[in-house]
């Protein structure tokens, strides 16, 4: 069985192909192809075809779908979870939706209370407050996900270990004085795997129940007048 994950979120993003295990306990990375921004829209179909039809697979051999469900680009987003949503629903598959604070916490080189963060631009960071699960080995326990300014996440990480993929973003954290760990950004590997774990413990979407996880409003939202 296979597992299509699919990452749009950023400004340039990727796909991933993965087997399954016979005993469902892991699974095997086949191709990750990376996808350039600013194209999701008309190329993440074809190149999704084709990464399957290269090894000779159909989408028939599709099993399961894991998608990275933001924060991140708001028409980037829209573009792979319609795409996830269309293939989950003609195929009848289990979907995964994968936050990527949590994909981020995820790969952390470090144990305990972790902080995953984002650049929001604006000088606002995406938050995620994470904790080792002490039942389950591997899986994180969510205690939240924020929109903050850089301000309040200097005040609030204290002994907390902040890791982030955005290097501005580091640099700015250890001048204060912050342990942060500035890893690689999440991809479509990462997203799988994570995807993965969620299926097997049942943490699955249905179709028409999957949505971005965009924290911040849009600016339609932000900046439309009230209703009256």
């Amino acid at each position: 069985m296979l597992l299509l994950s699919v990452d749009t979120s950023g400004k340039n993003g990727s796909l991933g192909l993965a087997r399954i295990s016979a005993d469902r306990a892991d699974l095997e990375m086949l191709e990750i192809v990376p996808l350039a921004g600013g194209t999701f829209s008309a190329q993440l179909v074809p190149q999704i075809m084709e990464l399957l039809a290269k090894p000779g697979y159909t989408k028939a051999d599709l099993g399961a779908f894991a998608v990275a469900s933001g924060p991140g680009s708001f028409t980037g987003l829209r573009v792979g979870l319609a795409v996830i949503k269309a293939f989950g629903e003609v195929l009848e598959k289990p979907i995964a939706a994968v936050s990527l604070l949590e994909a981020i916490a995820w790969s952390a080189p470090v144990q305990g209370r972790i902080l995953a963060a984002l650049d929001a631009g604006r000088t606002d960071v995406y938050v995620g407050d994470y904790e080792p699960d002490a039942a389950q080995s591997r899986r994180l326990r969510m205690r939240g996900e924020r929109l903050l300014t850089r301000a309040e996440l200097l005040a609030e990480a204290g002994r907390k270990t902040v890791v982030t993929p955005d290097r501005a973003l580091a640099e700015v954290i250890r001048a204060s004085g912050i342990t942060c760990h500035q890893i690689d950004f999440p991809d479509s590997a990462v997203i799988a795997r994570l995807g993965w774990q969620h299926i097997r413990q049942g943490q699955t979407v249905k179709p028409e129940e999957l949505e971005a996880n965009y924290i911040r409003r849009t600016d339609a939202e932000i900046f439309s007048p009230p209703l009256r």
